[in-house]
């Protein structure tokens, strides 16, 4: 049995969930488990510096620091913009996320954070940012 390296393509299981028990992403709920070559920055560091010399069919548990996850939460990442930019048949409210299109073209989830008479405060974090990120892992095979 070979243990996995660098630059390995491996296939694993895995539930994420936050220091409250809330799963936020599992491979159960995808249907399929995750490949991945090892070390190519995919994912975040930590979670593939965790696979680095276990076996196949081995098991982990790794919590991971808002640090080295999705960074903190910025209140300078929170921009009011008019509510005109939102479509007045498309009902809003403060936890709902949208997608914004970035200057650069691609799309990013967005949370709105609140609402006023003629303002939406927009919430630019990574929706988990500032969170500790609890995984644990299933190596299914190297392949």
């Amino acid at each position: 049995m070979s243990v996995i390296k660098k630059g390995d393509k491996i296939k694993v299981e895995y539930t994420g969930l936050l220091e409250d028990g809330t799963v936020f992403d599992s491979s159960s709920l995808k249907g399929c488990p995750l490949e991945f070559e090892v070390g190519s920055g995919q994912l975040l560091r930590k979670f593939e510096e965790a696979v680095i010399g276990m076996n196949t069919g081995e098991e982990k548990e790794i919590v991971i620091s808002p640090e080295d996850g999705y960074g903190e939460h910025k209140s300078e990442f929170l921009k009011e913009i008019s509510k005109e930019y939102f479509p007045d048949d498309q009902e809003i409210g403060p936890g709902m996320f949208f997608m914004m299109v970035m200057q650069d073209g691609r799309q990013r989830p967005v949370k709105i954070s609140s609402i006023s008479e003629d303002n939406v405060t927009i919430d630019l974090n990574h929706p988990l940012a500032g969170k500790t990120l609890i995984f644990k892992i299933k190596i299914l095979e190297i392949v």
